[in-house]
């Protein structure tokens, strides 16, 4: 097993600045080599860079001949930034042999290829690129992209994720390779509905004020804040809720016979919410969520970032991080509890380092035991990894695909009797007459699986699991605490089966506190996060978002985490809290409630409208000096203090990919506000690159989906097979795994163990 701590060179800006954080999270050395200007004191810059080392050096020749030093002691070298300003490609190209071990990931705003690689972007930018900002915000107003920088968040994190691939695959081939990432792909392959509506229903989601389209979950008025919650998940959920309506005498109508077909449900949604917004109105948030835990229904008060400093669940579990100094401040953790950094967790300040300082031995490149031999060859990242994969609806399946997408062989464990509801769900088919097979939702998250049919509710079903169990590297589950150990699969359990196993547990709060068994949704946990509150404005109440970006943020947290494990040859338990996970995108949220405010910047983002119905363009935050001579080249006459005001006024009357284009060349950065149509169809920068190509699926035909967002130049991944069949490949798996001969098969199949 690999303890020695990696050893990272940081030369990030925001867009890879959450990679960078991850590598602190799992104990590694991150160096960060920066100009002296850089301020390290601050809330953005103890969150970004506390626990690194610092390297300050004066100007660019001297960052350059500090790279050179130090990259052949490195195993991770990140930059991002524009491709402009990226210094660590040529220096790759002057000498590849020192680069030869590295994992070298390189995150731009827009990819290295492509007619628009050079474009400039921040949040805003990309939100919109990538066609997450246009899910945010009020129908006929500007589209609002999440709060607290999702996207470049999202892009970091992908850039840690594509670095610990890369070390996966050293392991095997004993050598680096570039790894490039995306930021606009990084957004658009988080938007949940948002692109595969279209794709497989013809209907693009919008701004919806906050209520879902695909879930019956919103955010409601109580009688002292808000709460976010609704009634959708199974029909157990919606019994509870009507029944407590019913002990309060507020049921309405709703205890008709009729409304207890879901469909009947879907189709009265606005009545169904009218009532259920009645019940919370008069009721405080705190009670009522209370309550609704205790009856196991999916229902949060919406927090404050502040108020997560006394949330009893992530007191309990040690999740906050300390920063060494007499304020005694505390920052978010990550979302679990990584092997070399064991809770709880106190770390310093960035400390100034000298170049002699710096990984002053050589590094030695331990290999961890090795893989099985692959099913199938795929010269991936993850050849030879097997994973069980007991996981239903989005965090868990997101996690198997980008295990799948690298080469991991996935075997999905389904049950006829349990289906996932992303199968049959009335939102979630995406087209009214698909099946539990050609469902759009289940088709795009469950490419590149294999799918097996166990009726767990068997002896024989739970048997077979078992003796599964030796035969995988990883096992992931999201069902609730306790539901394993009820099987005889807890951890020490698994352990006893397969010494070396990877667990990997998701549940929405984690396995242990006082909050442990709360029956969570994406919006439930944006909203005990702090994120939803952040939704709010003044002449507004918090609206949440309305896609499942918590799962998703949790299931690059599990992937992170399992990838961490498996570089390591390390054996495992991933406690994984998805609320965690979700309060860990909070950025500096924590750490400003608890500093003086900071002057704000003068440089602000906007989103404006354009000609044409429904038509938006994103313009990024640049000093006013440098908006004002953009405008002064374009011709826009000076008349507001503020030069984004004279810009909205032109944009009125201007065509929205022109202006982009305009702008861009002047150096603004700028991008059309996507929707998920023209993410697919008339994006040039996606189309270029290749982001939605197409799998054919045996029922419901050629089908784009999304692509892979970590680019490893020699170990690329791909993209094989469709989503299966429910039950596709069971007698299959189970002759591969366990040598079972056709007449144990139908041995099973007439006990009813493998249906």
């Amino acid at each position: 097993m690999t303890t020695t701590p990696l050893r990272v060179l940081d030369l990030t800006d925001a867009l890879g600045h959450q990679g960078a954080r991850l590598f602190v999270g799992l104990g590694a050395d991150v160096v960060r080599i920066a100009f002296d200007s850089e301020p390290t004191t601050g809330a953005e810059a103890l969150h970004w860079h506390a626990g690194k080392r610092l390297l300050s050096v004066p100007d660019l020749d001297q960052l350059d001949a500090a790279v050179e030093a130090l990259v052949e002691r490195a195993d991770v070298v990140l930059e991002s930034g524009p491709n402009a300003g990226l210094r660590t490609l040529a220096l790759r190209e002057t000498r590849p042999e020192a680069w030869a071990h590295a994992a070298h990931v390189v995150v731009t705003p827009f990819g290295l290829t492509g007619p628009r690689r050079d474009w400039l972007g921040d949040d805003t930018v990309l939100t919109a690129a990538g066609g997450m900002a246009w899910l945010g915000g009020d129908p006929g107003h500007a589209p609002e992209p999440p709060p607290r920088e999702q996207g470049v968040q999202l892009a970091g994190t992908h850039g840690a994720i594509g670095a610990l691939l890369a070390l996966n695959a050293r392991h095997r081939t004993g050598a680096g390779q570039l790894v490039e990432v995306s930021a606009q792909e990084a957004v658009a392959a988080t938007l949940e509905t948002g692109a595969i509506a279209w794709i497989h229903g013809r209907t693009v989601p919008g701004r919806s004020s906050g209520v879902y389209g695909h879930v019956a979950h919103r955010v409601f008025r109580a009688a002292d804040g808000y709460l976010a919650g609704g009634y959708s998940g199974s029909p157990r959920m919606w019994d509870d809720l009507l029944a407590w309506m019913v002990e309060e005498g507020e049921a309405g109508d709703l205890a008709d016979e009729r409304w207890q077909d879901v469909e009947v449900r879907w189709a009265g949604r606005p009545h169904v919410d009218e009532v259920v917004s009645r019940f919370v109105a008069h009721r405080p948030a705190g009670p009522f969520a209370e309550e609704a835990r205790r009856r196991g229904l999916p229902w949060a008060e919406v927090a404050s970032g502040a108020a997560l400093l006394e949330n009893p669940q992530l007191l309990a579990r040690q999740f906050f991080v300390g920063i060494e100094g007499p304020e005694g401040l505390r920052d978010v953790g990550l979302g679990w509890e990584p092997a070399a950094a064991p809770r709880p967790v106190t770390i310093a300040p960035p400390q100034p380092v000298e170049l002699s300082q710096v990984w002053p031995e050589p590094r030695s490149h331990d290999r961890p035991p090795t893989r099985r031999r692959p099913r199938v060859e795929r010269g991936a990242a993850l050849d030879g990894v097997r994973v069980l994969d007991l996981t239903w609806v989005l965090a868990g399946p997101y996690v198997t695909r980008t295990l799948a997408d690298h080469g991991a062989e996935i075997v999905k464990v389904e049950s006829f009797h349990r289906k996932d509801p992303t199968r049959f769900a009335p939102g979630m088919r995406l087209r009214p007459e698909a099946g539990i097979d050609d469902g759009g939702y289940f088709v795009n998250f469950n490419r590149n699986k294999r799918s097996l049919a166990l009726n767990l509710r068997t002896d024989e079903g739970q048997d077979l699991l078992r003796r599964l169990v030796p035969h995988v590297d990883v096992v992931v589950e999201n069902f609730s605490p306790g539901v394993l150990s009820k099987w005889g699969l807890d951890y020490p359990r698994l352990r006893e089966l397969n010494p070396g196993v990877v667990l990997v547990s998701m549940a929405g709060t984690g396995q242990d506190g006082p909050w442990r068994d709360a029956v969570t949704f994406a919006d439930t946990l944006a909203a005990m996060s702090g994120l939803t509150a952040e939704t709010g404005r003044a002449d507004r109440a918090p609206q949440g978002l309305t896609f499942g970006l918590g799962d998703m943020v949790a299931a690059n947290s599990a992937v992170v985490a399992t990838l961490d494990l498996l570089g390591r040859g390390a054996s495992g338990h991933v406690d994984l809290s998805q609320l965690e996970a979700m309060a860990s995108h909070l950025g500096s949220a924590l750490l400003q409630s608890q500093l003086p405010p900071e002057p704000p910047s003068r440089a602000v983002a906007r989103i404006v409208r354009a000609t044409g119905d429904d038509r938006w363009l994103a313009v990024g935050a640049v000093a006013p000096d440098v908006l004002r001579a953009a405008l002064g080249e374009l011709g826009v006459a000076a008349h507001a203090a503020e030069p984004l005001d004279d810009l909205e006024r032109h944009a009125e009357g201007a065509n929205a990919e022109t202006l982009a284009e305009r702008l861009q060349a002047l150096g603004v950065p700028a991008y059309p506000v996507r929707d998920g149509r023209a993410l697919v169809e008339h994006d040039a920068q996606l189309a270029a690159r290749g982001f939605y190509p197409v799998l054919e699926h045996p029922l419901a035909g050629a089908v784009p989906v999304e692509g892979i967002v970590p680019r490893l130049s020699e170990t690329p991944g791909g993209l094989w097979e469709a989503a299966p069949l429910l039950g596709q490949h069971t007698d299959v798996l189970l002759t591969e795994l366990l040598g079972l001969t056709p007449d144990e098969l139908a041995d099973l199949h007439e006990k009813g163990a493998l249906s």
